[in-house]
């Protein structure tokens, strides 16, 4: 093959690579394209979905009932304008659509949007759709797709009718009452017998709703915002919030919540629902959205009429004590107050019976949500000082025996030498009357203390909105500089009460570090510099967080401080020695104690065994 030949396939190689790279679809096309096969796909699957439904619905229907003519039963009610009736109550607003007869908007009164002056709207137009699947022998009746006439409208009620004629109809009534976010919601069929199936006593539903970004941080709300269920006679459970996730629940469920960080839409049941299918995806940031939401369900329905299928909604606030009054008077628990996060049990124990009951106390005083947060961690702080105390002895009277331990270091300087040396120190400890494990109880009690209040903050709706200092909203992130640009892990601006955080945090560290070098660990070296590293880590993780979150965790991180401070200058350490010195001459005193003993046997153990490993050898 010559020179020439060679040349000529090389270029017409390039010309086809080059050629195949250029006519190659854009990543916008191929998300088209692969947006196109998706609709396709769900179109077909939703096809296929109702078809199983319609033949499930009638699979024991009579053949009595083929000569109605069912393909005509609403026919008028194809046809018609689509119009909104308002109802309201002192709390809320709702839209209810003609088409459909369904909820299309939800507005709350007294909570504000971001720009502080227009009411919070859950939903309106596009973002949220409710169908309701009946059924007869010859077609699959979607309320989506049929007009429906409101009648013995008030101001604070509505029935949506759908008429199949003069004297037939399904209702849809819906009822508000004062001081509640709860809306009646019930669902009544009227001399339709014969015009639906007759053995088919329930009413399939789908529900679905694009959950607004409603709060300023989108990082946080979407951390907080999860599709939650309430499984009945049982507790509550939920899809996740940081990934698409879908589940088909086989237990029968009280309620579905679309929930928010600070407001959720929950549809409940007085039947239950089943045979229930949910879903939770993810929405882009800038979008405008958090998730999108959707849930299949079924539940009761009397095709005769003689009895009305009983539903609720709850558009409003997730409030404590607002969800928890929902519960009363009725004999299984709605258990609403789930939806608000408290923590794990012992801390929801916690945030339930002290910490909400004195943040509303102290709430009550007309004060600025930053004072009432400080009293709070003052209170805590002195509840948990006991323990404080404790904690602070115990690494005191080690420091105090450090020379001691130094010398011990000395004697064994070898590696071989090692269980020798802990051992001695171990016997150190007993003789002195002192545990090195004494400080841990002490901090593992006031623990769920400290995280109650650290879980408390970011739930509590009352602060939201409210200003502190610089910090406009304490129930997102102040942003005291912005970047014009993004930082990777710590985003496009920087927190001021997060950095603030991390100072005192670093401070914190240092004086436990002095506090705790007793020389004793030959490690020292490698936890101090991990000890400095996780205050740092924490600017990263937390600059996105509420600042009402920052600024409880700086003023307890350096009411801390100032509280070592004080107990260090207090601490007559020269007296304290002496005090141990008298312990070891006292022979009630030198008992050693339980962890010490224990230790101390399973050293000895060990060193036996090793020296019958070297006897063997």
């Amino acid at each position: 093959m010559d020179k020439n030949t060679i040349t000529g396939l090389v270029l017409i190689a390039i010309l086809l690579v080059g050629f195949s790279f250029l006519s190659r679809p854009s990543q916008e096309q191929l998300e088209a394209q692969q947006r196109y096969y998706d609709s396709i796909a769900q179109v077909q699957q939703r096809e296929a979905d109702l078809k199983a439904k319609a033949e499930a619905a009638l699979a024991n229907e009579n053949g009595a009932e083929a000569s109605v003519d069912s393909t005509a039963l609403f026919f008028d009610a194809r046809q018609g304008t689509n119009s909104q009736v308002t109802i309201q109550n002192n709390l809320a607003e709702i839209t209810v659509d003609t088409k459909g007869g369904r909820i299309a908007s939800a507005t709350l009164k007294e909570y504000m949007g971001q720009d502080k002056t227009t009411p919070v709207t859950l939903f309106s137009g596009n973002d949220a759709s409710m169908n309701f699947l009946f059924y007869n022998k010859k077609e699959t009746i979607q309320t989506e797709d049929y007009y429906f006439t409101a009648v013995n409208r008030t101001d604070s009620t509505v029935t949506m009718r759908l008429s199949a004629d003069g004297n037939s109809h399904i209702d849809f009534t819906y009822s508000m009452h004062n001081d509640t976010y709860l809306i009646d919601f019930t669902i009544q069929a009227v001399n339709m017998e014969g015009k639906l199936a007759a053995t088919n006593n329930y009413v399939d539903i789908e529900w679905s709703q694009r959950a607004r970004q409603i709060e300023k941080g989108y990082t946080y709300e979407n951390r907080l915002a999860e599709l939650t269920y309430k499984i009945a006679g049982e507790g509550t459970d939920y899809l996740s919030a940081n990934n698409n996730d879908e589940k088909e629940v086989q237990e029968r469920l009280d309620w579905i919540a679309f929930k928010n960080q600070f407001f959720s839409s929950v549809f409940l049941a007085d039947a239950d629902f089943e045979k229930t299918k949910l879903s939770s995806k993810m929405e882009t940031q800038g979008s405008g959205y958090i998730k999108d939401y959707s849930a299949e369900m079924s539940t009761k329905f009397d095709p005769t009429g003689k009895e009305p299928t009983r539903l609720f909604f709850y558009f409003g606030p997730n409030h404590y004590k607002t969800l928890t009054a929902l519960d009363k008077g009725r004999d299984e628990k709605w258990e609403l107050n789930r939806l608000v996060h408290l923590g794990w049990p012992l801390i929801r124990w916690i945030n339930k019976w002290f910490t909400i009951n004195i943040f509303d106390w102290l709430s009550s005083w007309g004060l600025s949500m930053g004072i009432v947060l400080l009293l709070m961690t003052l209170i805590v702080k002195v509840v948990v000082f006991p323990t404080t105390w404790k904690t602070y002895m115990s690494s005191a009277k080690m420091r105090v025996l450090k020379p001691k331990i130094d010398e011990i270091n000395k004697k064994y300087p070898k590696q071989e030498d090692a269980m020798k040396k802990q051992q001695e120190m171990m016997g150190l400890y007993s003789q002195y009357g002192v545990s090195p494990m004494g400080g841990c109880l002490p901090m593992l009690i006031q623990f769920p203390i400290l995280m109650a209040l650290f879980m408390f903050v970011p739930s509590a709706i009352e602060l939201r909105q409210q200003s502190f200092l610089w910090a406009d909203d304490l129930s997102t992130y102040d942003a005291f500089i912005n970047f014009p640009f993004h930082i990777p892990f710590l985003g496009s601006h920087l927190s001021l009460f997060c950095l603030l955080m991390t100072a005192t945090n670093i401070l914190n560290t240092k004086y436990m570090m002095q506090q705790q070098d007793t020389g004793a660990n030959p490690q020292m070296a490698a936890m101090k510099w991990m000890s400095y590293l996780m205050p740092v880590m924490l600017l990263f993780i937390l600059n996105d967080y509420p600042s009402g979150l920052n600024y409880y965790y700086f003023i307890s991180t350096l009411i801390s401080v100032v509280t070592t401070l004080i107990m260090r200058k207090t601490t007559n350490e020269e007296a304290l020695l002496a005090q141990l010195e008298a312990n070891k001459k006292d022979p009630k005193k030198m008992k050693k104690t339980g962890f010490a003993a224990r230790l101390e046997a399973m050293q000895k153990q060990q060193e036996q065994m090793m020296k019958e490993r070297q006897n063997k050898k």
